[in-house]
Formats: structure tokens, C-alpha cells, sequence
């Protein structure tokens, strides 16, 4: 299954290492909607391209994208990796009613912004001994984004060609721009990730 995954890339950086396509930033986790870090790492991805991008610059809804928000304060840039997950890796789907009743799971359990719930959710279906799991994205429902638990699956994850390093111009970025009502400028502005 080809995956998207959006990262702050760092130049030399090993996969995973800080800045590399691989890396699951345990010190940073706890706010993500599957997180649980204290019992594993989250490893999150889209299967669109689009919304692996738009889940990253949401923030600026309302505002003007600058190329500053595409970087970090240490110098790394936000770039976009495709990935090959290997097939046989035991995703639970979210979005298939048959796995929502299978669970006594309702789909307002899974779109809640309560990330107390989420997380639970996270946890349980980890427990049960999945991969990660596949939910719709908040932004739009078509888009499928998706979970591997780093410990279980990350090492089914292959990267596919180099990342790309995201500008204002990349086809991606004006796409998920577009789709979130975001303008998109040139000046500078606060950087992802502060």
C-alpha cells in the first residue's frame, strides 16, 4: 500500500534519525489523536498526498502560508515522503462499519476531538494486537489518514524515491492550500513547530 508521510527533514539526517522519513519523535508525542508514547510511538500517514500536507498546515486557516511556516526553527524543512507499507500489516479500518460494530465503536467516537477518547482508541486496538489503524481525516472525510504503531510496524515501512522538500509552489502544497481556504504568500511568518 503506498502511504504519505509529512516530516520535518533535516539534510544528512538517516532515516531514522532526527529529520528523517522514519523518525517517530517520542519527546514530541501526546497531542496527536492516537498517541500513547509511554507504551508506543505513533508513526502517522495519509494514503492522499493532499492531506498528509494538509494535516500539517491547518493551523494557518485564516491566514497567509509563507514559506517560513514550511520550516523549523533548527534549520529543517517540512517535506513530503511516499512509502511502500508492506502488505500483511494488520490495519484496522475505522471508516468500515463492520470493524466500528465489531468494537461497540460509534464513528463519533473515532471523529471526536476529544483526543482522551481517541487515545483510548489508540490503545485499545494496539492491545488487540494490531499494526495501527485507518480513521478519516477531520479536514475532509475523503481523505483516509492512518497509524502504524512504530515498535510493530514501522519496519514494513520502505521509503519510496527521495522526500520532497515543500515550497508555496509544490503541487501538493497549493492543493491542500486550496482546499482549507488557506492564501498562500511570500512574506515571513511564524515557523511549524516552535
Amino acid at each position: 500500500m503506498e502511504i504519505f508521510h509529512t516530516f520535518p527533514r533535516r539534510r544528512g539526517a538517516g532515516v531514522h534519525d532526527p529529520g528523517g522519513v522514519l523518525h517517530v519523535p517520542r519527546d514530541r508525542q501526546g497531542f496527536g489523536r492516537f498517541d500513547a508514547r509511554d507504551r508506543y510511538g505513533a508513526f502517522y500517514f495519509s494514503l492522499l498526498a493532499v492531506s498528509a500536507v494538509a494535516e500539517q498546515i491547518q493551523a494557518f486557516r485564516g491566514r497567509e502560508l509563507t514559506d517560513a511556516a514550511l520550516r523549523r526553527a533548527d534549520g529543517s524543512r517540512l517535506a513530503l515522503a511516499r512509502l511502500e507499507l508492506a502488505d500483511g500489516t494488520r490495519l484496522v479500518n475505522l471508516d468500515d462499519p463492520a470493524q466500528l460494530l465489531a468494537r461497540a465503536m460509534r464513528p463519533s467516537h473515532v471523529a471526536t476531538s476529544d483526543r482522551t477518547r481517541t487515545r483510548r482508541i489508540g490503545e485499545r486496538l494496539f492491545d488487540e494486537g494490531s499494526d495501527g489503524l485507518l480513521w478519516w481525516s477531520a479536514l475532509e472525510a475523503s481523505w483516509p489518514n492512518g497509524v502504524v504503531y512504530a515498535e510493530r510496524a514501522l519496519d514494513r515501512c520502505r521509503p519510496i524515491g527521495d522526500p520532497e522538500v515543500l515550497t508555496l509552489d509544490h503541487l501538493t502544497v497549493i492543493e491542500a492550500a486550496a482546499a482549507l481556504g488557506i492564501g498562500i504568500g511570500g512574506g515571513m511568518d511564524a515557523t511549524i513547530g516552535r
